[in-house]
């Protein structure tokens, strides 16, 4: 079955990489919103129809044809202004499968069985992460397995990083670049730790400045 587009100038089929990022971008709020709302509530009727909606989505790029999956086509309409950065077909075609795997493995797991098991929160940051990964740097994980499984030269790599190329100096980390952002995550370290350490004194001067240590009667 014929997959992708054909696009005049490019040898094999693609698709529209920036409807693609888009479209991960629309699935992954209600990802977010779906494990935040299990976790803390532990009511899981939307992260139901949310994996239902998702799979469903997945079945349609795959089986059937992209452009009429609801994310795409959502998508589509909101970058429609923008020049299209075209992607190889075959590698998306993969990552979507796996997507799609994922999430009939939820689904069997949340809506089916209705079991609790770790595998599904597991699956789930997974997803999040996947589709992150897409919608916020334009690495598709998925493309880049795809490369290592089957050992082919790609073409058409989102970002052109299929090609060899040299960096110009706006896309080099400098030395500076490097210990700012080392010492920022040290620093998100170091007041996580501060802010888990128990300190028993200052929390009761604190309770009884606030009038909270009972009466004295």
């Amino acid at each position: 079955m014929y997959f992708g587009e054909t696009v005049e100038g490019y040898s094999i089929p693609v698709l529209n990489e920036r409807e693609a990022r888009a479209g991960a971008g629309i699935l992954l709020l209600p990802a977010i919103f779906s494990f935040l709302n299990a976790y803390l509530t532990h009511e899981f009727l939307f992260t139901k129809i949310f994996v239902t909606l998702f799979m469903f989505d997945f079945f349609i790029r795959i089986f059937i044809n992209p452009k009429y999956a609801p994310s795409l086509i959502l998508g589509r309409i909101i970058v429609q202004n923008q020049t299209p950065e075209y992607v190889g077909a075959a590698q998306k075609k993969f990552a979507w499968s796996i997507g799609f795997g994922l999430s009939v493995i939820m689904f069997t797991i949340i809506v089916i069985l209705e079991i609790m098991t770790p595998i599904k929160i597991i699956i789930c940051i997974l997803c999040i992460a996947l589709l992150f990964s897409e919608t916020a740097f334009g690495i598709c994980l998925g493309c880049i397995v795809y490369h290592k499984l089957y050992n082919k030269h790609p073409k058409y790599c989102p970002g052109n990083v299929c090609e060899i190329q040299t960096k110009h100096d706006i896309q080099m980390v400098s030395k500076v670049q490097w210990l700012i952002l080392s010492l920022f995550i040290l620093g998100i370290f170091t007041v996580n730790m501060l802010v888990e350490t128990p300190k028993s004194n200052d929390t009761k001067m604190m309770k009884c400045q606030a009038g909270k240590c009972g009466s004295s009667m």
